[in-house]
C-alpha cells in the first residue's frame, strides 16, 4: 500500500483511541477515572487482535488483551450491533478484579469488523473490604464479584436483570456510572470507526492494518538487534505477602537475546502466595512489555505484532503465573518489581539505555462514612504514592510520577476538591527531601503527604511495597537506592502505628494524622561524578540537605540557603 495512506489510517486509528479517552475524563464520576485516569483503551480485530491501544495506564495496555480474545471466544457468531459485553474475571484473562472490560462490536455493511474495549478501574467491586484490596483474601471470591464474560446490552438495549445483578454486587453508585461513561467511549469509539471504514472500505483498512503490523514487527526486531547476543539475569525482592509480614518472595528473570528474537524466563521466582501477592499472567506479559517500550528512543506502535518475536515463559503456580482460585488483587503493583528485575539483568548488555528502579507503590485506600454528608466514601490516595522515577544516562528520573505501571499518566488529587469531597483537612503535600537515590544521574523525587481524619469508624487498607532497604527503588551502576516508603498513623491519643506493606487497620478515630512518604527513584552511575554545583544547588532548593551531600556526593555546603560549597571531597 501507499505509505502516506497507511500513516493516515494509522493516526487515524490512535485519534480514535483519544477520542475515547476524552469520553472517559469528561463524563466518568469516579476520582480515579476522571483525576487519576486509571483506564486504558484499545481497538481490536473481530477476532480479538489488538490493532491500536491508547494507555492512560500501560499496565492495563497488553494486560487487556487475554480478557477481549475471552469474551470474543466465549461469545463468537453470537453477537449483534448493539451488544455490549462486560469482564474481569482473573482466569479467564483478566489481570485485576477491580479492572473492569467494557467491549463493544463494530459492525461495518452487516460484517463484524472489530471490537472498541475500555479498561478501568473501579471505586468498588464488592468483597470484603470496600475498595476491593483485602490483604487476608486467600481466594478470588473473597476479593469481590466475579464476573465472567457476560453481555449487559442486547442490541442496544440494556439487559436490566444482569445489570441489577453485577451492580447489587458493589457498594458504590458511581461504579454504574462510570460503566455507562465507558460504553459512552466505545460508543464513540464505534462511531468513528465506521466512518474510517466508510470512507477507505473495509478492505483497504484490513490492508493498512497488515502493513502497520509488519512496520510494528520490523521495527521491534531492530530494537531487538541492538541489544548484543546472550544470556542476562536479574532479580528482584518482594516482601509481605499479607499474612506474614516478614516473608521475603522473589522474582527472578532470565532473558535470552538472539539476533532478531527475545525471550523473558521467570524460572526460579517464587512459588504462589497464600494471599493476594500474586500477578494473573497478563500483567507479567503487560509489565515486561512495558519494559520493551523504555528500552527504546523509536517511536513505536503498541499492537500484537511485537510480540511476533518476543516470547515470555511463566511457570503456572508462581507468583507470577498463578493457579485457580488464587487471590491476586495486588498483583498490578508487582509490575514494580519485574520491571526492575528486567531492568538490573540488562543494566550491563544496554548500560545507556536502562533506568535505575523506579519506587514500588506503596498506597493506602481509605474509606468510612462521611459525617457531613452521611453517605459512604472510598477514596484511592493518589497523592500519597506519587513516587520518583529511576534516573537514567544522561537524565534524572521524574519527581512525582508514581508507579511505572502508570508511566506517569496517574494524575494528582486537586487539593482543594481532596477537602471539599472527603471528611479530611490536607497540612502538607509536597516533594520528600532526600527521596532521591543519588548518582551521576540523580533519582526522581518522591513526596511526603499529610492530613487529618475527620471521621470515626475509617478503614485503611495499605498495599504496597519499598517499605525497607532491601526492597526501595534500586540504584544501579554505583547509584545508591531511593527512600523507603511508609505510612504512619499518629491516633489522637498519642499512639503512632506504622502500617505494614500490606495491612488492613480498622476503626480509625476522629483526629488521626495520616501521614506517608513516597520514595524517590533509583540513582544511575556513580554519584561522585555529579557536578558539585548541581549538587549545591539542589541543597539550595531544599531536594537533599547539606547531610546527604557530603554522605553521597562528596560535597560539603556551608551556606545551605545559598547552596555556597565549601569543600569537595572526591
Amino acid at each position: 500500500m501507499d505509505s502516506i495512506l497507511v500513516s493516515v489510517i494509522s493516526n487515524r486509528l490512535k485519534a480514535i483511541g483519544r477520542q475515547m479517552g476524552a469520553v472517559i475524563e469528561r463524563s466518568a464520576h469516579s476520582p480515579l477515572l476522571v483525576e487519576g485516569r486509571d483506564f486504558s483503551l484499545g481497538i481490536y480485530t473481530a477476532d480479538g487482535v489488538l490493532i491500536e491501544q491508547t494507555e492512560y495506564i500501560p499496565i492495563l495496555g497488553y494486560a487487556a488483551a487475554p480478557g477481549v480474545k475471552a469474551v470474543v471466544e466465549y461469545f463468537k457468531d453470537d453477537v449483534y450491533e448493539g451488544d455490549v459485553f462486560l469482564h474481569n474475571d482473573t482466569f479467564t484473562g483478566g489481570n485485576q478484579n477491580s479492572d473492569w472490560k467494557v467491549l463493544k462490536p463494530v459492525f461495518h455493511e452487516g460484517e463484524l469488523f472489530g471490537w472498541t474495549t475500555i479498561t478501568a478501574h473501579q471505586a468498588d467491586v464488592g468483597g470484603a473490604v470496600p475498595g476491593s484490596y483485602n490483604p487476608y483474601a486467600t481466594d478470588l471470591w473473597q476479593e469481590g464479584i466475579r464476573i465472567t464474560p457476560i453481555r449487559i446490552f442486547s442490541k442496544g438495549k440494556k439487559l436490566k436483570d444482569v445489570w441489577d445483578l453485577v451492580m447489587g454486587n458493589v457498594r458504590l453508585p458511581v461504579v454504574g456510572d462510570d460503566i455507562l461513561a465507558m460504553v459512552g467511549g466505545c460508543t464513540v469509539g464505534e462511531k468513528e470507526l465506521v466512518k474510517l471504514l466508510d470512507q477507505y472500505s473495509g478492505k483497504i483498512v484490513n490492508e493498512a492494518i497488515s502493513e502497520i503490523f509488519d512496520s510494528t514487527e520490523k521495527m521491534a526486531k531492530s530494537i531487538i538487534k541492538t541489544i548484543p547476543n546472550g544470556v542476562y539475569e536479574g532479580e528482584w525482592l518482594v516482601v509481605d505477602d499479607g499474612f506474614d509480614h516478614e516473608a521475603e518472595m522473589k522474582i527472578k528473570v532470565t532473558i535470552s537475546v538472539e539476533d532478531e528474537q527475545m525471550h523473558f524466563d521467570f524460572t526460579g521466582t517464587s512459588q504462589q502466595t497464600k494471599g493476594y501477592v500474586n500477578a494473573p499472567l497478563p500483567v507479567t506479559i503487560s509489565s515486561v512489555m512495558i519494559s520493551f517500550f523504555m528500552l527504546t528512543e523509536q517511536e513505536i506502535a503498541h499492537n500484537e505484532a511485537i510480540q511476533r518475536c518476543i516470547s515470555i515463559h511463566v511457570p503456572e503456580g508462581t507468583m507470577l503465573n498463578p493457579v485457580f482460585p488464587a487471590a491476586s488483587g495486588f498483583g498490578n503493583h508487582l509490575s514494580d518489581q519485574i520491571c526492575s528485575a528486567i531492568f538490573i539483568a540488562l543494566s550491563k548488555a544496554l548500560p545507556e539505555q536502562v533506568t535505575a528502579g523506579w519506587n514500588s507503590l506503596l498506597c493506602a485506600i481509605l474509606n468510612g462514612t462521611d459525617q457531613r454528608t452521611k453517605s459512604p466514601f472510598v477514596d484511592i490516595l493518589l497523592n500519597g504514592s506519587k513516587g520518583g522515577s529511576g534516573g537514567t544516562k544522561g537524565a534524572d528520573g521524574y519527581d512525582h510520577i508514581g508507579l511505572i505501571a502508570s508511566g506517569g499518566a496517574l494524575a494528582a488529587q486537586d487539593p482543594e476538591m481532596f477537602e471539599l469531597t472527603l471528611p479530611f483537612t490536607l497540612h502538607k503535600y509536597e516533594y520528600a527531601t532526600d527521596s532521591c537515590g543519588a548518582g551521576e544521574w540523580r533519582g526522581g523525587l518522591g513526596v511526603e503527604v499529610k492530613f487529618t481524619i475527620n471521621a470515626d469508624g475509617v478503614q485503611a487498607s495499605v498495599f504496597g511495597d519499598g517499605g525497607s532497604e532491601a526492597t526501595a527503588a534500586p540504584g544501579i551502576l554505583g547509584g545508591t537506592n531511593g527512600a523507603v516508603n511508609s505510612i504512619t498513623l499518629q491516633y489522637p491519643d498519642g499512639r503512632e502505628y506504622k502500617s505494614f506493606t500490606k495491612d488492613l487497620i480498622s476503626d480509625i478515630p476522629k483526629g488521626t494524622v495520616y501521614r506517608q512518604l513516597a520514595g524517590g527513584g533509583g540513582g544511575y552511575g556513580d554519584p561522585k561524578k555529579r557536578p558539585a554545583e548541581m549538587v549545591a544547588k539542589e541543597v539550595r532548593y531544599g531536594y537533599i540537605s547539606k547531610e546527604y551531600a557530603k554522605e553521597n556526593y562528596g560535597v560539603v555546603i556551608r551556606d545551605e540557603k545559598k547552596g555556597v560549597i565549601e569543600q569537595i571531597l572526591r
